[in-house]
């Protein structure tokens, strides 16, 4: 995207600042980007879907590779969304796809919203072997969707959520979703991102994660699979209902880049001699927020330690001790330290086994 200097230097500050603590306890590289730097979209790594049949969601919109639907200028590419009649459809608008596919990783896209009753963004993932196995048995992983409109509970140009859908004798799903602290999405770019690997998906915005799912159940073996991307903008369907008379249009979904980061070393120690399903999530300090939350999950009723040391080896908190039940826990850490390189580690034994130890290790860069 082409800023001005002040906005690049901010915009560069923030890469310096921020991406150390979100990819620091993992070895990540960039695998995979577009930076729609360029006059029109790659053919050789995008593909348009054109058709009218609602998305299976009964959506209104005609999709096409047409230029009034679609553009790149000024180093984002803008999909917008019409209301014209076309082709039997009220309303216009564009949907594409990846032809390259990706398994694990940090998915992250740069983007500014549109708004409005009925208005339904997406940024999201389909198992490559869609074609074959179907949907929802292929899976889906959807990074970024919102659904237009006033805030309610259940939605609003506020609120963005985060969604797994998988086959378990049947259509299953869940997810999270986070509301921003004021005004609307479509306000300002926004990083959307997940992190994927076999065990689980943590979904985040800004930096700010709000939520992670386990997916290790032999029901949820689609995600240990590659996927491709997809973007698109929807206008109306089941979930968002339809534009009313406040809905403003054209509307715009705005892309400034997409990047899919992977992991080519294995950033854990794991000491455990027993088969195990702890896990130590990788936590991403916000350096603009002097606390931190640090999850991980217990197959099993364990007692626990988990302690932050600095780079000589010093404890610097005692953030939890004894005995805990199985599940999910999050602790949070008044990083009350200077800036710098730390660890967390974390200790269990099986409360009716002694002998049955883990450990696992990470380290994060905590910046202030």
């Amino acid at each position: 995207m082409k800023h001005t200097f002040f906005l690049l230097y901010i915009s560069c500050t923030v890469i310096n600042f921020c991406l150390p603590s979100l990819l620091s306890a993992q070895n990540y590289q960039l695998v995979w980007s577009d930076e729609f730097d360029s006059t029109q979209i790659n053919t050789k790594e995008w593909t348009y879907e054109v058709n009218g049949n609602g998305g299976g969601n009964n959506e209104l919109q005609y999709y096409t590779a047409r230029s009034q639907n679609s553009s790149m200028k000024d180093g984002t590419f803008k999909i917008t969304a019409l209301k014209e009649n076309y082709l039997g459809k009220a309303y216009t608008s564009a949907r594409l796809h990846t032809n390259t596919s990706w398994q694990y990783g940090k998915i992250e896209a740069r983007i500014k919203m549109p708004y409005g009753k009925g208005i339904w963004p997406a940024f999201w993932m389909l198992g490559s072997n869609l074609n074959s196995v179907g949907w929802p048995k292929c899976g889906e992983i959807d990074i970024m969707e919102m659904i237009g409109g006033t805030p309610t509970a259940s939605g609003g140009d506020n609120k963005t959520f985060g969604t797994l859908h998988w086959d378990d004798s049947g259509h299953k799903y869940s997810g999270y979703n986070y509301t921003i602290a004021s005004g609307k999405l479509a306000d300002a770019f926004h990083n959307f991102f997940i992190v994927w690997d076999a065990k689980k998906v943590i979904w985040g915005i800004d930096n700010v994660q709000f939520g992670v799912l386990n997916t290790q159940s032999a029901a949820m073996n689609a995600f240990r699979a590659p996927f491709f991307i997809i973007i698109n903008l929807a206008v109306g369907g089941n979930w968002p209902g339809s534009p009313d008379a406040t809905t403003v249009f054209p509307q715009t979904l705005e892309f400034d880049y997409i990047r899919v980061y992977q992991d080519v070393v294995a950033g854990v120690s794991d000491q455990s001699t027993f088969s195990n399903d702890y896990q130590l999530l990788q936590n991403y300090p916000n350096p603009f927020n002097p606390s931190t939350s640090i999850s991980y999950y217990l197959p099993k009723k364990s007692n626990i330690s988990l302690k932050i040391t600095n780079l000589l080896g010093q404890e610097v908190a005692d953030l939890a001790q004894g005995e805990q039940p199985s599940g999910w826990h999050s602790v949070e850490w008044k990083a009350e330290v200077p800036s710098g390189m730390y660890f967390y580690r974390l200790q269990t034994a099986d409360a009716d086994r002694a002998d049955d130890q883990f450990i696992q290790v990470r380290k994060m860069m905590l910046l202030k």
